[in-house]
């Protein structure tokens, strides 16, 4: 089994920073992409950035330029720095990873929501 556990988020003014972490465990042969998710209340789960294995990244628009992905291997985590926040960025954030649990064993793992609430 492989569980993530996402730490960070709360609450923040316009303007301001947070930085999340999402730790993977467990029976890990290796992981390939990792993400960063959103939902905000009425809307659908978006996809906010990602990251391969390799470190190439991708991201949506609307937090191009003021987001970052990145990821630590040693350490199986990956992290979103969120600088300028928005009062439109405000969600549960969700991290997802594909992980290999045996060289021929992948699976789609989600860590729990963490709410980014930022206020104007």
């Amino acid at each position: 089994q492989v569980q993530l556990v996402v730490s960070g988020g709360g609450l923040v003014q316009a303007g301001g920073s947070l930085r999340l972490s999402c730790a993977a465990s467990g029976s890990i042969f290796s992981i390939n992409d990792m993400g960063w998710h959103r939902q905000a209340p009425g809307k659908q789960r978006e996809l906010v950035a990602a990251i391969t294995s390799g470190g190439s990244t991708n991201y949506t628009d609307s937090v191009k330029g003021r987001f970052t992905i990145s990821r630590d291997n040693a350490k199986n985590t990956v992290y979103l720095q969120m600088n300028s926040l928005k009062p439109e960025d405000t969600a549960v954030y969700y991290c997802n990873a594909v992980v290999l649990s045996t060289r021929f064993k992948s699976g789609d793992y989600w860590g729990q929501g963490t709410q980014v609430t930022v206020s104007s």
